[in-house]
């Protein structure tokens, strides 16, 4: 395949990003066929950070606060929330959530990143998962980087409880499908119909 000229590959790095903040530089290398060397020198002379830095500005931008457990307990870093309405988190997978003898992450880790996004979008004091029915897709290995994106579905005749269901992705595969029911602390409250179908989420 014909390498693409400097100025258009520039382009099309800086549109994979804007598309999906959380790609890394090891897939931009794949998806533009080029060195990671050449990423990195990309990146530096189109003035985009790195993604670390990169989730660190996307962590800091105002959105709503947890209210259902402390942000510590979310599994993986909170980088928005809609209360009610949508999340997303980003959950890397280091050494202590591997298998030793394989590095495939343990899949109680994954869940827990699901669930606890899954409770935290509720805006409710106190919001206890009723029931999970998780599909893993496929492994995730050690150093992969999961973002969980959460969307909260209104369930009819049921104020007291909220369906959330929960997308988790590696690069743009996904590796984790989830639906939970949550029951909410108080009958009082609404859920919001969030979110959107899967597969317009690009």
């Amino acid at each position: 395949m014909e390498k693409l000229p400097k100025r258009e590959r520039q382009r099309q790095l800086a549109g994979i990003i804007e598309e999906n903040p959380f790609v890394t530089d090891q897939e931009l290398t794949r998806k533009l066929r080029v060195s990671i060397q050449t990423i990195r020198l990309d990146r530096m002379e189109l003035g985009i950070p790195e993604l670390r830095e990169r989730l660190k500005v996307m962590a800091e931008q105002t959105y709503d606060q947890v209210r259902s457990l402390p942000i510590d307990e979310v599994i993986g870093e909170v980088i928005d929330l809609q209360l009610d309405r949508s999340g997303i988190s980003i959950f890397e997978i280091k050494q202590e959530h591997v298998f030793s003898r394989n590095h495939v992450a343990r899949g109680h880790h994954l869940f827990a990143q699901a669930n606890s996004l899954a409770i935290a979008v509720i805006n409710e004091e106190v919001a206890l998962t009723a029931t999970a029915d998780i599909r893993f897709v496929r492994q995730v290995h050690l150093g992969e980087k999961v973002v969980a994106k959460a969307y909260v579905r209104s369930v009819s005749g049921e104020r007291n409880k909220a369906k959330v269901e929960v997308f988790s992705y590696v690069g743009d595969d996904l590796v984790v499908h989830g639906h939970f029911i949550i029951f909410r602390s108080t009958s009082e409250g609404t859920v919001s119909e969030g979110g959107h179908e899967d597969e317009n989420r690009h």
